[in-house]
This record gives C-alpha cells, structure tokens and sequence, in this order.
C-alpha cells in the first residue's frame, strides 16, 4: 500500500525513482478507506533528507498513510529552505486540535546542550505533554528519544568522552515483543550521538520495557508497558551515506572525528560502505505501524483523548 504525502514534496520524486508506491492526493480523495494520520516533528537540520529517509519507510509497508510535517515555531533553522517549510510544514497551534493515528519525533543536533538550554525546549514540552491525548503511539528517535525520556520519566542523559560514530551489532532481548517479530539474533543499526542513558535508570522504571540493546552502543529500543511512547537510539532509518557525509562534514570543520566503526570496508574511507542495517531498520518502522498503531487505534480518533495520560 503507499503512502500519501503531498504532490509537490521533493521526497516524492526520489521514492517514485526507488519505485516506492506513492499515491497522489487526487487518488487518496477517491478511495473509501481511512488512511493512518501520522505526524512527523521534524528536528533535524537536513530536513528534506530526513523526511525522505522516514516517508521511505512508511511507504514500505501494507497500510495507506497519510503524513503531515510539523517544525517548530519558537525556532526557525537557518539553513534550511524557508520556501520549504512554509509550504510543507506546519506549527504546533495550526494542528493542537486534531488527533494523530502515530507521531515520530526525530533527534536534533543539541545533545552537548543541557535539556532547558535547547531553544525550543519549551515548545517541545508542550508538544509531548499534548501526544498524551492526542497521539495514539508516539515514536522518538536518537536526541529525540533522550528529551522524551527525560521529560516522561525524568531519565538524564550522560555524555560519552568522544562521539559513538557507526554501525553496531545489537541484540533483542525480549524476542516475543511484537516490535522485534521477524529479527534475527543479531541486527545491526547506525548510531551518529555524544550522549546516551544509562541502563539502570531505565531499569529503575517499572513502566518502562527494555526491548534491545548493543555490547558497543548501550541500550537501542524501549517502550512504555502501555505502549503509547517508544523510544530508538539509533537511526535504523539512514541512507547508505549518511555516515560517510557526516564524517566528511566534521572533518571539513576540523573536528576530532573517528572513521565510522564497522562502516568503511577495511576502515578505508575511499570505498564504498556496505548496507547491513536496511532490512531490520525497515521491519522496526513497519512492526510499529503495524502493531501498536494500525492494530490498535480507535477508528474515531477523537477516543484517544480518553485515553488520559501516561
């Protein structure tokens, strides 16, 4: 089934390109069925990558999905098309009345930055306090993940001594979790962060469930026992490149930066890497629409707010 975005998104030539089903918005208009409403926060700086790096995995799966894009308001990137985020985004006051079937909340570049020091942090605070009853299923990845923690759980964030630059094997750890159907032993995912959590705070949490972890990048996959906020560290959903461009960005910066680990064949920069993290990223995305959203949201969404809190 595809995915329904707007004509005129940019995502929307290269998923064709890949030959990903994406359904114009005529088409959806003239079908009777209710497609999944998904909001996606969008937080990072590249953010047409991003979005294209989402919508890829959303498309890739049997459910007609419907996704609006939300930036913030209390700050404005600068490097990015404005032209662009007035056409394809919205605020959070332009859409604090409706309901979502799902939401992601994607990482920032603001993890050496203290919680209450992030521009927007109050911003998103409120955008989290409001998935409560007005989300079913909230997804937070990498940065994301860490301020969703915090600010459910109260979880602190850490700062490793240098970057976790790369790919890494991980391990799940509840194999009868509907998240991790159809995984094998051993998956593999990309990780680009300074920071992490600790797993005993998240242990000390007794409506918190440990899904997955890494030997090398600590822990990967929780969730709430209710099943209304998951959390991922990593970035199952990154291109083939995306490691190797941040690395040649930092060293253009002249920072300190490690090759990728386990990215580069032999380490060597100059070749190409090769993918290992495609398939499981793609069934994580897929496992959670499937399972905790479309399995188990109302058909009215105005019922979510029912739902209370947390």
């Amino acid at each position: 089934m595809p995915i329904r975005i707007p004509d005129s998104l940019p995502a929307r030539t290269t998923l064709e390109g890949e030959n990903i089903f994406v359904m114009t918005e005529y088409r959806a208009m003239h079908q009777d069925i209710r497609p999944l409403n998904l909001l996606l926060l969008n937080l990072m700086p590249t953010k047409i990558t991003t979005e294209t790096q989402l919508l890829r995995k959303f498309a890739n799966t049997p459910l007609q999905i419907e996704v609006e894009l939300l930036q913030t308001a209390s700050y404005v990137p600068q490097h990015v098309d404005q032209d662009h985020l007035s056409t394809f985004y919205r605020t959070f006051d332009e859409v604090k009345d409706h309901y979502f079937d799902g939401m992601i909340i994607t990482g920032a570049p603001v993890e050496n930055l203290d919680f209450a020091d992030v521009d927007y942090w109050d911003e998103l605070c409120r955008i989290m306090e409001w998935t409560k009853t007005h989300v079913h299923a909230t997804l937070h990845i990498c940065w994301g993940a860490q301020a969703g923690l915090y600010y459910h759980f109260g979880i602190q964030k850490y700062s490793y001594d240098r970057k976790l630059f790369g790919i890494f094997p991980h391990r799940v750890l509840r194999p009868q979790s509907p998240w991790f159907r159809g995984f094998d032993d051993v998956f593999y995912a990309p990780h680009s962060r300074y920071t992490y959590v600790r797993k005993e705070d998240v242990l000390a949490v007794p409506s918190l469930e440990l899904l997955a972890e890494s030997d090398q990048a600590g822990i990967f996959a929780l969730k709430s026992a209710d099943n209304r906020l998951f959390f991922v560290m990593g970035h199952p959903e990154y291109d083939r490149d995306t490691l190797r461009l941040e690395y040649e960005r930092d060293l253009a910066k002249g920072k300190d930066i490690q090759v990728p680990a386990n990215y580069f064949p032999n380490d060597d920069p100059t070749q190409t890497p090769i993918v290992n993290w495609r398939s499981s990223g793609q069934l994580l995305y897929t496992n959670w629409l499937n399972y905790y959203v479309y399995q188990t949201t109302p058909y009215n969404l105005n019922e979510i707010s029912r739902k209370g809190g947390n």
